[in-house]
């Protein structure tokens, strides 16, 4: 994928949903380039990486809800995917309960190689950005997402 960067820094522009959303697929662009040589898609990053926030075995229905509301994706999507990492070898159920999924040593191998992959991207991307800057932006878009998420569970 070849991803065009501009030649000369852009005028400063208020937060709207037009900069944010190029924001992120500019992001994810990046991020699928990694996910992509390492066999793996964008929504078993999200399972895979949920898993790990939960200590490495989560609950099914836990885990569905977690990614579905993360990937604001319906629970059957999600199902799917656990389906294709558990086949891959990547997830496996928790003989301590049948209930739980948990990574294998093959799936904690890929969240990390990616993940780590991802944070030199990250940093690449946010350095000379000054603290406070990214301080408020992580505030202002805390807000717009519960805001987002409000209005979603309201609808």
């Amino acid at each position: 994928m070849t991803i065009t960067a501009p030649t000369a820094p852009t005028a400063p522009t208020a937060v709207n949903a037009r900069v944010i959303a190029l924001a992120h697929h500019a992001g994810r662009a990046l991020l699928e380039d990694v996910l992509v040589r390492h066999g793996a898609t964008f929504h078993q990053s999200v399972t895979l990486r949920a898993v790990v926030a939960a200590g490495g075995s989560i609950g099914r229905d836990a885990l569905v809800g977690d990614v579905s509301g993360s990937l604001k994706t319906d629970g059957s999507v999600v199902r799917a995917v656990i389906e294709e990492l558990t086949a891959g070898k990547l997830l496996e159920e928790d003989p301590a309960q049948s209930s739980r999924v948990r990574l294998t040593d093959t799936g904690r191998g890929l969240y990390e190689s990616t993940a780590a992959e991802s944070a030199e991207i990250a940093a690449r991307l946010y350095v000379g950005i000054p603290a406070e800057d990214l301080a408020v932006s992580g505030r202002v878009l805390a807000l717009v997402t519960e805001r987002a998420n409000a209005e979603l569970a309201g609808a």
